[in-house]
């Protein structure tokens, strides 16, 4: 603690506000790590066929009541679904209305991820500032300075430039990595969320057509 204190010291002013856009991208990772991998998992298009054989049969009572149980996107899905089907809408408004959750629900996967790229280059750039503000405040030093404390004030401000330059690109870096991980992983929980809604939708819309051509059969 006390190199790294002696550190972020050496380093200037700007080595505090690289300091804030690490603490805020670590707390970020963490919740989206939590979100994205300990809270949701890859499973939307596989559990949606827990409900394949009632909502077939037309058995959307039985679909609404199991579906009621949970508050998962599946089951929002569902149950848009199922009540859709109830109230005798068309294909379009299922298909509208299922859009409009996959859009809401994608929204909240991908929410902050895009943060963690800009807090990389923040800090990539304030590190950057750091080190033309300790050669400039080097130099200007050295202007003035006699010949025997040349030598010290130009280490100083080279120290001073290099370790902005060091702790801009030691927080970039795992920002940047950890953009790309979870922006994968969302990229794949979206993906899978489509995968369920269009095979609700075809079972729904299976619903839907019946009565149509029963109806035309009779007349």
């Amino acid at each position: 603690m006390t190199g790294l204190f002696k550190f972020v010291m050496e380093g200037g002013v700007w080595m505090w506000p690289i300091m804030a856009a690490q603490i805020v991208s670590f707390a970020l990772i963490a919740e989206r790590l939590a979100a994205l991998y300990f809270r949701r998992g890859v499973r939307a298009a596989s559990r949606v066929r827990i409900y394949e054989e009632d909502i077939k049969r037309g058995q959307m009572d039985r679909v609404l009541s199991r579906a009621e149980r949970s508050n998962d996107p599946v089951a929002q899905l569902v149950r848009t679904g199922a009540q859709a089907v109830l109230h005798s809408s068309g294909k379009e408004e299922i298909q509208l209305k299922m859009e409009e959750l996959v859009m809401e629900e994608s929204s909240r996967i991908e929410k902050h991820i895009g943060m963690l790229s800009m807090l990389a280059n923040v800090a990539t750039l304030l590190g950057l500032l750091g080190t033309i503000v300790g050669m400039i405040r080097s130099f200007s030093s050295i202007a003035s300075a006699a010949g025997a404390e040349k030598a010290r004030l130009m280490a100083e401000g080279i120290s001073e430039a290099m370790n902005a330059t060091a702790y801009g690109l030691i927080v970039a870096v795992p920002a940047l990595v950890m953009f790309a991980v979870l922006q994968n992983r969302a990229n794949h929980l979206i993906e899978d969320l489509n995968k369920a809604a269009l095979r609700l939708y075809i079972w729904f819309g299976f619903n839907v057509d019946t009565p149509t051509k029963s109806s035309r059969r009779s007349s």
